[in-house]
Formats: C-alpha cells, structure tokens, sequence
C-alpha cells in the first residue's frame, strides 16, 4: 500500500505512522508530481484555500533542479511547502480564511521568500481558523479541517491546514502562525514538529496580524531535522518589520552534558485527559531515561498569564487588525470568530496599559521560576477533541485546548513542539520545550532528547569557535564554565605539529600550548566549542597571566581561536608534548 492510499484512521490495534515522505532524493519537478498525485489520492479538499496548479508548481521546480545543476547549494532544494493562508505570497489570494477580505498582493511574505531562495517551492495556500482566531481549525467557510488520521477529529488551528498537509504528507514544509499556540497544536494531532522561535526572529513582515505584538510565524514538518533546517532558514533581521529582532551578542548556544529540564506540578497538569496525562508521564520518563535531570515547578503564574490573551484586554490588538472590516457583517465572516473580535471594541486605554503591567509582572516571575533550569517541558494541549464536539462547544473546548500554549508569547518565550510519547491507543501527543526569549538552541536541543534525534548545527548565527586543550577539557575544573557562558560542544580538536605542549606547574593544574616552527612540535588534541561573542570575551576578560587567546592552526587547515601562553613561562614548565594532550598526560600521572 502506498502512502498516499494509506488509510486515514489509527488502526485498531493503534500505533499511528505518518505517511511515508516524499523521496528526498527525487528531483524537484518529480517531488512536485508525486504531491500531486498524493492530493489528488487524500482527496483532503479542504486543507487548501488555494492550490496551485501544477504547471506552474513544476516550473519553479525545474527552476531549482536548474540552480542546483549550476552549481548552488541550497539547504532546503526541492523541499515543497504550504503557506498559511494569511501568509502573503505575490500572485496568491490572501483570504485569512474569509472571502470578503480576499486581496491578491505583489510581494511575497519575508519569510515564504527566505524559503524559496533556498530552494523551497511554494504549492499553494492553506485552510485556517478565520483571522488566526482558534485553535481548532472549525471556524472557516472554507470547511472545518478535518484530522490527517481520523476525520472525525479536529485538526487543530488556527494553522488548520498547514498542520494536515504536512500531517497527510502531501508536502515537507508548511508554515502557520502562532499567537496562541496555533504553530503547535496541529502539530500535536498530527505527531509531526511545529517550532515557533523568539518573538521577532522570524520576520512577520506580509502576515495579517492577529495580535501583532505576539504574532509569531511558525514552520511544521515530519521531523525535527527539517524543520530546524527551515526555522534556520527564516530568521534574521529584516527591515521591513518594526518588531524583527536579532540574536544578542551572549546568546546561548548549547546544553550543559546533563540539561536540567523542568516539568510541572500535578497540580499544573489537571487540565489533561486521562490519556494525554499517561502520555505525558511516559514522555517525562523516557526524558529521564536519557540522562537528564527531571525537576518539578510550580509553573500556576505562566498559566494565569495565558487566561490574558482572550479573557483580558490584550484581544484588542485583533479588533485593531480587522475588527473595522468585521464591522461591516460580512457574509463569510465566521459568528464566533467575530464575536470574539467584536467584544474587544470598547476595551479602555487604562484597562489595556493594567494587562500590559500585568504582563511586565508576569514575565518578571517566569523568569524567576525557570531560573536555575535548562528548559520547561510541557504538554502541548489538554485533549484531542471531535469536530462535532467543537461545534456544539466552541469555546469552552478552544479556551481549554490553550492551556499551556497561550502564555508563550505573552511572556516572550520560545517553544518547540515535539511528539511525545503515543497514547495507550496509539494516538499521537504532543509535548513542548519552552524557554525565555533568544534561549532557542537551548529548547531545540532539548526538543532532540525528547524524539532522540541527532542536536545538529546551531541556529543562531554568530557565534566563535574555541579549540581547548587544558583546563577546559571534560572532567577538569574548567569545563563547566563553558556551559556556563552558554558554549556549544562541536567536536575534537588536533593541532598541526607546530605545537609543544607544557605543564605549567600551577594550581589548580594547567597546561601551555606554544606555537613553533613546524615538525618542531607535535600534533596536540583538544575539543572546539561555539560560543557567542560575549562569552568569549568574559573567558578572555578572566584571563591571567600567562594565559591567553590566540589564533591556533588545526591540522585541517583552519585557523581557530585557542588558549596559548607566554612563551617565556613555558619554557619554566615541564614539556609533555609527547602525551599528546593534557588528559593523557594527567591520567598517566595516576597509573
């Protein structure tokens, strides 16, 4: 059976397994074929507002086969992509999911074209809840979307359609929106990954507002890999928007060897069904498994905070971006989305600047909480709920559903959404990592313990390499101090054989490396690390003499900075360049 036949229900012995991808290694013009044929299979209509027609899908397909046969590396070549449907791409009708408001724009949305210059190609656009405003993905006049798995269930929004494209596995990329959680959600149901990074990072320039302040564009894929090749794709400052944000100069880019990561209390966790609650305790279990440290917290003021995006005066931000128009009764307008928008007219100036204040609070007292951890896993949502059940309860069940995904953007934090451990039946769930602003590689990194996959390359841009051969190897006293400046483990190190290497006879003890003519010395190995700038600066501002940071050559060819000495001290130490390396030299002291 192939995967665009396969069946569209957990089978009933469980164990739910998203449809096979599109071969990677396939050209782009036969992936955009074998979408097509996979569309036409699922037969799943209302995951598209706009398809594109295949002719021209397959032009900008052979246009990328052409790059890359000239000789271009793109990350993302051939890779196939859906674009929420408030998301503007240049010649597509943008409709937020309500025709009335339909307007075709000439510029691509920054971050659907920081995909296709790295080979991405567009399919077309995706079924939403109306003006980003749900998490259930019911409340469109293009059709409620249903489950990739069970059609009977809600596919969750308000990134509806994106979280099912990518969930019936018609494309390898979709993008949503995240104000509330709805880049996190669908991707929950659906077991794939929705990753929505630091406010600002993500350029939100040709996206329809919902609350601008807390707008965030997110991306779902199969698999985290992918995904956090896309997300590292998009991020960057751009000009055309007033709210873009760049990494800061002490960005932290990695994970101590044994993360701390908090979960919250039993108490914080009675929002869950009875199945989702058994998935979470599995999922906190098989994070334990790997070696990381479990901590409980008291995490009750993240989730008071989140009741402030619809309950407080916070939701005037979404009558500010289309409540005018939604005025004007519009015939597709969905009644409880303009309900919701509606109630948010007469909201006060001192009733928004208290929540802002509220806000200020609330952020201040995160911080403190998650202080002292790596990150704070969560679970996504709270239940899985059927289309009817939504539309006899549309607002109770979505208040319910934004449980725990409601306040990240409120109290600027990132949160990557990952599966988790299935249900008893199979089902898929879904977990998060949440972390304070611009701590994204932390939750990225701690997203890969929760699925077992491989942390690879850093998303923040910026960051310097150090080689170390000393007191900053494993098991010295040096080592932790990395990782408390936020340092990223690359790999080992080895010198040229320009280099001795000497005991400087101090306390607590350290080694010299110096730089001589080549042959003179021997090759010296050690370990590189990425860390930020500021980082690097505080190692080099704690620097004593007769320490310092040099330019050191490896034996690939590649110059990088290191820890050196003054050579005059190393001549007053003993030479044990022929160990090769402190450790060894340290552990043949003892043997």
């Amino acid at each position: 059976m192939t995967a665009a036949t396969r069946p569209t229900t957990v089978p009933p012995t469980g164990g739910f397994v998203l449809p096979a991808p599109i071969p990677r290694d396939l050209p782009a013009v036969d992936r955009v074929a074998e979408a097509f044929r996979r569309i036409a299979a699922a037969d799943r209509p209302e995951v598209w507002i706009t398809l594109r027609g295949e002719i021209d899908v397959r032009a900008d397909a052979a246009a990328v086969d052409a790059r890359v046969a000239g000789g271009e590396s793109l990350p993302l070549a051939g890779l196939l992509v859906a674009v929420k449907d408030n998301i503007d791409v240049a010649g597509l009708p943008t409709t937020a999911g309500c025709p009335e408001f339909a307007h075709t724009p000439g510029v691509t949305a920054t971050s659907v074209r920081r995909l296709q210059d790295a080979g991405a190609v567009v399919m077309g656009k995706t079924n939403l809840d109306q003006f980003a405003t749900g998490l259930v993905g019911t409340r469109s006049p293009y059709g409620a979307v249903r489950c990739a798995w069970d059609p009977e269930l809600v596919s969750g929004g308000s990134s509806a359609g994106s979280g099912a494209a990518v969930g019936l596995g018609l494309v390898d990329l979709a993008l949503g929106t995240d104000t509330a959680g709805s880049g996190r959600v669908p991707a929950a149901f659906h077991g794939i990954v929705g990753l929505k990074a630091s406010l600002g990072l993500v350029s939100t320039a040709g996206v329809l507002p919902a609350c601008a302040d807390y707008d965030a564009v997110t991306v779902f894929a199969a698999d985290l890999p992918t995904a956090r090749a896309a997300l590292g794709v998009m991020i960057g400052p751009d000009p055309a928007d007033p709210r873009s944000r760049t990494w800061p100069a002490d960005v932290v880019l990695g994970v101590p060897p044994v993360p701390v990561l908090a979960v919250p209390r039993t108490e914080d966790l009675a929002a869950l069904t009875d199945d989702y609650r058994d998935a979470f305790d599995r999922t906190v279990a098989r994070v334990r498994e790997t070696g990381c440290t479990v901590v409980e917290l008291d995490v009750s003021t993240m989730l008071d905070a989140a009741r402030l995006l619809y309950d407080g005066a916070i939701v005037a931000e979404r009558y500010s971006a289309v409540g005018a128009f939604l005025d004007g009764a519009p015939a597709g307008a969905d009644p409880v989305v303009a309900g919701i928008i509606g109630r948010s007219r007469d909201v006060s100036g001192p009733a928004f600047a208290d929540d802002l204040d509220t806000l200020a609070v609330a952020r201040a007292a995160a911080h403190t909480v998650l202080a002292g951890v790596d990150g704070l896993l969560l679970p996504t949502t709270t239940e899985h709920p059927s289309i009817a059940a939504v539309q006899a309860d549309p607002l109770a069940i979505n208040r319910r559903m934004g449980t725990y995904t409601n306040f990240a953007n409120l109290l600027d934090m990132a949160a990557m959404a990952v599966p988790g451990a299935p249900t008893r039946t199979g089902a898929p769930f879904g977990v998060m990592v949440v972390v304070p602003a611009f701590a994204d590689q932390v939750a990225l990194d701690l997203a890969a313990l929760v699925t077992g996959d491989d942390p690879g390359p850093a998303v923040p841009t910026g960051g310097l390499e150090l080689a170390v051969f000393g007191a900053h190897l494993p098991g010295q006293p040096l080592n932790d101090s990395l990782f408390h400046l936020g340092a990223r483990y690359l790999g080992p190190a080895r010198t040229t054989d320009a280099y001795r290497l000497v005991d400087l006879d101090t306390t607590p003890p350290k080694p010299g490396l110096v730089r001589h003519d080549p042959g003179v010395g021997a090759p010296i190995v050690g370990e590189r690390y990425l860390l930020s700038p500021a980082a690097l600066g505080t190692l080099l501002a704690g620097l004593s003499a007769p320490m310092s940071l040099t330019p050191v050559e490896l034996d690939d060819g590649r110059w990088v900075t290191g820890f050196g000495c003054a050579f005059h001290a190393a001549q007053q130490g003993t030479d044990i360049t022929g160990h090769g390396g402190w450790a060894a030299y340290r552990s043949s002291l003892t043997d």
